[in-house]
């Protein structure tokens, strides 16, 4: 029993990692429909900036993580500006294409800079477990959980609560209705690209003391994190947690009784069969508007 207590917390950990991920591509696709798959590279250069800016710099660490998450999303605006929004009257598959893209192009550029080797920063409380029982809890797994649900209730006041909230969903709902009742559409997309990029870059550091980062890793988190949007129900803030805890609590507990490399076609495995008999994921698929 402890044994699978233990994975169970392992898996809520990692699945919170992939609810990070998803709500930055939620971020994005609510606000301007595009699916942005270079989301995992955001998480890999969060940690990587972070890397350098404490490592290499020898900079406080609140200094190195406020650094980092300011440049990754900078970098996701320039992204934007200068490679998606061309393409957005073109078709979504350009788009699909061109940030597949540009997130092969940041692996080989993180390659260049920081090599193949894993990256890791230490962890932001220590890493003395606390024992429940017989259960070890590592402070920064408790991070990791408690970040990504600050980062929901976030999402959630700024989208209902705000007026740039509500703007942000006009600018999905009909972009032309909203350019007309004085909203700036492109500078709502410029905020969500920003806002979805400093998301990443928060999971990112908040990760990488559990587990280090490699040039590779960017694209194993958008893939994660892409399953966790669409098996939580593709479009909403509380369906990628939904998801990504699903997705994190499954391939955590396969390893309990397979060997290691299998919980992966097990989890999408479980996808696919949720998609089936679920296409709109595991809460459905809701509306844009007034949604968490």
């Amino acid at each position: 029993m402890v044994k699978w207590i233990q994975l169970l917390v392992t898996g809520i950990t990692v699945g919170s990692i992939y609810s990070l991920i998803a709500l930055g591509y939620v971020t994005i696709y609510r606000t301007s429909r595009i699916v942005n798959m270079a989301q995992g590279a955001f998480v890999m250069l969060g940690a990587f900036f972070a890397f350098s800016f404490l490592s290499e710099l020898g900079l406080p660490y609140w200094l190195s993580a406020i650094l980092s998450i300011v440049c990754v999303a900078a970098l996701g605006v320039v992204m934007y500006l200068l490679v998606l929004r061309p393409l957005i009257k073109i078709s979504l598959v350009s788009i699909i294409l061109a940030t597949m893209a540009l997130s092969i192009l940041f692996e080989n550029v993180a390659l260049l800079k920081w090599g193949g080797y894993g990256k890791s920063v230490p962890a932001f409380t220590g890493d003395q477990a606390l024992f429940i029982g017989k259960v070890a809890v590592f402070p920064q797994s408790l991070w990791v959980i408690g970040l990504m649900i600050l980062v929901l209730i976030g999402l959630y006041a700024l989208i209902n609560l705000t007026r740039v909230g509500k703007q942000m969903t006009a600018t999905a709902n009909d972009p032309g209705a909203a350019s007309l009742s004085g909203v700036n559409t492109g500078r709502m997309i410029l905020l969500a690209f920003a806002i979805s990029a400093a998301i990443g870059a928060l999971g990112g550091i908040a990760i990488t003391p559990i587990n280090s980062t490699s040039y590779l890793s960017g694209g194993i988190f958008a893939l994660s994190g892409f399953v966790a949007a669409i098996l939580g129900g593709w479009g909403s803030s509380v369906g990628a947690v939904v998801g990504g805890l699903t997705l994190g609590i499954i391939q955590s507990l396969t390893t309990g009784f397979l060997p290691a490399g299998y919980q992966d076609a097990i989890a999408y495995l479980v996808l696919i069969l949720i998609l089936y008999f679920r296409p709109g994921g595991i809460i459905g698929q809701p509306s844009a508007e007034g949604e968490a």
